[in-house]
């Protein structure tokens, strides 16, 4: 290594691409590689999924390039995945089955089955959450030699450490795993699940050890790097988008918006898709709607929302009142999958109507973080921002004005970024909450 001085590796598997970011004990950002992923085989309508041998490639990847220019001396590693993708693999490690993706909806008949049995408070009620998804596995791959159901994470955290069968409260959340009591619930034993292959669950960011000397050697990275358990990808960037305390926010704002909050209990919901992941001794509160970046891409064109961002005075209200939604149907704050867009009446000028879409959505991330408090978690204080609506000074403001509260850029962006946060809280101690020294 190049010097010896300690750095931590947050490691992000997403839907397109792998990242790993290197950070100092000071937070600060020291090295980062990226590699591509193959993109999610959809055959039919409602499958995506995906080959964990590619995810193990693009791994070897960027660890490999990472410890060859880092300049530090890697500590710990934490990996963060995408939500709800799972697996089936035999004790060794070797998957028996595709991945699932996280989009994935094959699992319908599945799903149905559990709202018969669930809470209503249960994030497993829905054809895309892993526990839907193992059922499927189970039913369709009767004769499969599997050990273990695994999240992403849980499959690379595996391969790097040589020891399988562990997971994380974040990923475990969607595969039943009650965060509050931090056990399977009792209710999991009415399907018919074989609940040998449900994993051993771990709090976000905890040690678990070693990695595999062998992978060690080949990756170049220290015998001695600490693996610690994993993350979501969405609570990762969380992590990295700065928040510290309760009633601090995130509002995603890409293609469809997320809006996150800190508080210091858990709220739930199925009916509006809302839920909860512990971190530490607190909870990130959660929900998504449809509207987002998506309505104003079917409008203006990049070009075209910078030039016409620049005329819209965000102190004075177009006095319109939208619901932006690309198609029919929305899930939070409100439950309609009959809900229609509403962009009338449309105004002659084109920047007023942008300036209309853009306090439409504003207003429905305000619904989304009120819709948080009646549930009882905390209604921000301050809200930072992530997504390509970051950019948008004229947004930010007329979210400022729809929200109350001030409303800033996220201080990082990358989920990898929030893993490697974890990695560093679980060797120098604290938590991943707290501001690096």
């Amino acid at each position: 290594m190049p010097s010896a001085t300690p750095c931590f590796i947050g490691l992000d598997l997403g839907t397109s691409g792998c990242r790993a970011v290197a950070i100092n004990d000071h937070g600060t950002q020291i090295a980062q590689t990226t590699a591509t992923l193959h993109a999610a085989r959809r055959d039919q309508p409602g499958h995506s999924e995906q080959d964990p041998h590619d995810w193990w490639q693009a791994v070897e990847s960027v660890l490999g390039e990472l410890s060859a220019h880092c300049a530090g001396q890697p500590r710990a590693l934490c990996v963060a995945g995408t939500s709800a993708t799972l697996l089936l693999c035999d004790q060794a490690g070797e998957p028996c089955s595709p991945a699932l993706m996280y989009d994935d909806r094959r699992a319908a008949v599945q799903a149905t089955l559990i709202e018969q049995i669930a809470p209503s408070t249960s994030p497993t009620r829905s054809p895309t959450s892993a526990l839907a998804k193992l059922l499927w596995l189970q039913q369709t791959l009767p004769g499969a030699t599997a050990g273990y159901a695994l999240h992403q994470a849980d499959w690379v955290a595996g391969r790097l450490s040589g020891r399988f069968g562990h997971s994380d409260e974040h990923n475990a959340l969607k595969l039943g795993f009650n965060p509050a009591s931090r056990r399977w619930p009792d209710w999991l034993s009415e399907l018919p699940l074989d609940r040998t292959l449900l994993p051993q669950v771990h709090p976000s960011g905890e040690a678990l050890g070693g990695l595999a000397p062998d992978i060690a050697y080949r990756l170049g990275l220290p015998a001695d790097t600490l693996l610690v358990a994993g993350t979501t990808d969405s609570n990762a960037a969380a992590l990295a988008a700065g928040i510290r305390q309760p009633s601090d926010a995130v509002t995603s704002l890409g293609s469809t918006l997320v809006v996150k909050v800190l508080s210091n209990r858990a709220v739930a919901d199925a009916r509006y898709g809302v839920y909860s992941h512990r971190i530490g001794e607190r909870w990130l509160a959660g929900g998504a709607s449809n509207t987002g970046g998506s309505v104003l891409l079917q409008h203006f064109s990049p070009a075209e929302l910078d030039e016409l961002s620049a005329q819209i005075d965000p102190d004075k209200p177009s006095g319109l009142h939208y619901y932006p939604l690309p198609t029919i149907g929305e899930r939070f704050p409100y439950n309609d999958p009959d809900l229609s867009p509403c962009l009338d009446p449309r105004p002659k000028q084109k920047w007023l109507f942008l300036q209309a879409i853009m306090e439409g959505i504003a207003d429905i991330e305000a619904a989304g973080y009120r819709r948080l408090a009646e549930l009882g978690a905390a209604y921000p204080k301050r809200v930072f921002t992530s997504g390509g609506g970051t950019v948008n000074d004229t947004w930010r403001r007329i979210r400022e004005h729809q929200l109350g509260v001030q409303v800033q850029p996220a201080a990082q962006t990358q989920p990898a970024y929030g893993a490697a946060l974890l990695a560093r809280a679980a060797l120098r101690g604290g938590s991943a909450l707290q501001p690096p020294q």
